[in-house]
């Protein structure tokens, strides 16, 4: 059983001079909104009403007038979810930061969510191999002498395969012991090989992991290929080359690449728009069957992501069956976040429905999109039609005159030459053979100076370049819009006061009170709707 000692909610319940059974709505209010206090679920016999009480069991065992119907124990936030989540990882809660690209997930914010108990991944994606490592040199100067969890993302990059395999052998250098994995359609050398290294066995033959995979998938072909032992042919070609040792080899094609899964459902950046009510019970049901075939002697653990944004939707996570949650937008609107002040604050005021799909940089001539908002920026529909222009014509040249003077007039903000200047010269850096490429074709060219705006409108967003910010990418699904309706009228409305260690523990918080609640109901109690209502306060926990 964990220790309980070190987070509670700002206020306690009153210590009650009588026990006598609650029957009225607000008073059962009060006892909903503190869970950790045990409760007694109780009928008059007389009238048939329902109602509650703190008192010792015997006291109702053979009451003349009261049926005892059921008891709850107490109830905490750090017993939602798997528990084995929290002691493979060594957090205090089943809970998790996303990685969000461009450094938007911070190192701060790594740290933060560490010590509030939850577990945190750096968002390396997008970024140079040194930033990477600088960051990673800092997370373990900071956490690994508190014994704390961390991470770093891994992200899928089928056009430039050397990006991964310098991660990886980043993550080897300096022992990086957990990447979320996003982004990936197929398993590349780079992840199996990650997976793989270290793996031993214990004097019972048991097969134990040094390094572990979170994937993050919103479709079941790409579940079924993290839940499934790495490819033959990939295990074989690490073994020729001298990557993976037999042992590792061997230990590798007996287990899942992962096992932990994250179902990305309707989320910020890459998705596919899912809806968490299908896509996890999907994927829940996947596991069990590859497991069965497999024979797994280790358990799967499928976690929910996207549409994370208040205490209801952690809760009904947790109701589906799911072994922890992800946030991600909610956390990038953080003072913690890598985004600028200017992103910030219009995240702060996005409604729902303020979020539209737009083409991804990393995966521009693939068609893919990601998910941004649209209040307030011209972004989405500036990236629709360049995607467009793309798909429509063989070279810049070949676009209508009007066409090539809005996008150089309002897109680039400087001549197609100019922007194939500066284009060229980070990828001579980069990737030369890109370069090589576009001198051989037009189209390529035109994509890489395309994809260029792309890039370069997260950055204007990241580093507040407020003469751009019309044209600020920042990534954003409508879990943004349902907490930023939660918390209207509390200390996190805005933006400058939302820590997200606050943000992690009162969503759990408030998911523990609504599964109460719903307890309380499936009992027969009649419960007020405002049970299901918890709004934000300051709590109060000790950071390891």
């Amino acid at each position: 059983m964990p220790d309980l000692s070190k987070f509670s909610a700002s206020t306690a319940v009153p210590a009650q001079e009588s026990h006598a059974p609650i029957w009225g709505d607000s008073a059962l209010l009060a006892l909903v909104q503190h869970p950790r206090q045990a409760l007694l679920v109780l009928r008059d016999k007389a009238s048939l009403a329902t109602g509650a009480s703190s008192a010792p069991v015997a006291a109702y065992l053979d009451h003349p007038q009261i049926e005892l119907i059921g008891m709850l124990p107490p109830l905490y936030p750090e017993w939602l979810g798997e528990p084995s989540f929290q002691a493979t990882h060594g957090t205090r809660f089943a809970y998790m930061g996303g990685a969000m690209a461009n450094g938007i997930a911070t190192v701060e914010m790594v740290i933060a969510l560490a010590k509030a108990g939850a577990l945190g991944f750096f968002g390396a994606a997008g970024l140079s191999l040194t930033r990477v490592e600088a960051a990673i040199v800092a997370l373990k100067a900071e956490l690994n002498p508190l014994q704390l969890p961390w991470g770093v993302n891994l992200i899928h990059s089928p056009a430039e395969p050397a990006t991964e395999h310098g991660l990886v052998e980043l993550f080897f250098k300096h022992d990086v012991l957990r990447v979320e994995a996003s982004a990936f359609m197929a398993m590349s050398p780079a992840i199996v090989r990650y997976a793989a290294k270290g793996l031993s066995r214990d004097r019972d033959g048991n097969i134990l992991r040094k390094y572990r995979v979170i994937g993050k998938i919103s479709r079941e072909e790409v579940a079924r290929r993290f839940l499934e032992p790495p490819q033959a042919s990939i295990l074989q070609k690490l073994l020729e080359s001298g990557q993976l040792t037999a042992l590792e080899a061997e230990l590798a094609s007996q287990i899942p690449i992962a096992e932990d899964l994250t179902c990305e459902a309707d989320s910020g950046g890459h998705t596919d728009n899912r809806t968490l009510t299908v896509l996890l019970p999907n994927i829940l049901s996947l596991r069990d069957k590859i497991s069965a075939a497999q024979r797994y002697p280790m358990p799967i653990r499928v976690g929910a992501a996207g549409g994370i944004g208040n205490p209801a939707a952690v809760a009904a996570a947790f109701a589906m069956g799911a072994a922890y949650v992800q946030t991600g937008s909610v956390n990038q609107a953080c003072v913690e976040s890598g985004l600028h002040e200017l992103g910030r604050k219009l995240l702060a005021s996005a409604g729902m429905a303020d979020v539209m799909m737009a083409p991804a940089a990393d995966m521009f001539e693939m068609g893919v999109n990601v998910q941004v908002l649209k209040r307030g920026t011209l972004f989405a529909p500036r990236a629709r039609k360049l995607y467009e222009l793309y798909r429509s014509y063989a070279s810049f040249a070949d676009i209508p005159e009007d066409e090539r003077l809005k996008i150089e007039s309002q897109y680039l903000q400087q001549s197609f030459a100019e922007a194939w200047d500066s284009t060229r010269e980070f990828w001579l850096k980069r990737e030369p053979k890109q370069v090589e490429r576009a001198q051989r074709e037009p189209k390529h060219q035109m994509a890489l100076v395309f994809r260029s705006y792309l890039g370069l409108a997260s950055r204007w967003a990241i580093d507040g370049v407020s003469a751009r910010e019309s044209d600020f990418q920042i990534w954003c699904g409508p879990a943004m819009g349902a907490f930023n309706e939660w918390v209207k009228g509390s200390f996190l409305e805005t933006a400058g006061a939302r820590q997200v260690a606050q943000v992690a523990l009162n969503l759990l918080e408030g998911a523990t009170v609504i599964s109460r609640a719903q307890q309380l109901r499936s009992f027969g109690v009649p419960v007020d709707p405002r049970c299901f209502d918890y709004r934000p306060r300051m709590l109060e926990y000790r950071a390891v």
